[in-house]
């Protein structure tokens, strides 16, 4: 599932997926629908420029709410 070959060290890509996973599951979503897709997306931008991976989440939220 992966969308592109992109540089996460493992603590990231598990941030990533954690993130994903618990927004898709509070909105009752499948990781694998576009908007899981999308968040997959966002998180991976996300934690490449956001220093406070503990924010991914609420951060993720946010953005998924804009678009």
């Amino acid at each position: 599932m992966l969308l592109c070959q992109i540089p996460l060290h493992d603590r990231e890509i598990t941030i990533v997926t954690d993130a994903v996973r618990q927004w898709c599951e509070e909105r009752k979503l499948d990781i694998d629908s576009i908007e899981g897709r999308r968040a997959i997306t966002i998180a991976v931008d996300l934690i490449q420029t956001n220093p406070r991976h503990d924010q991914i989440l609420a951060e993720l939220s946010k953005q998924m709410a804009h678009q």
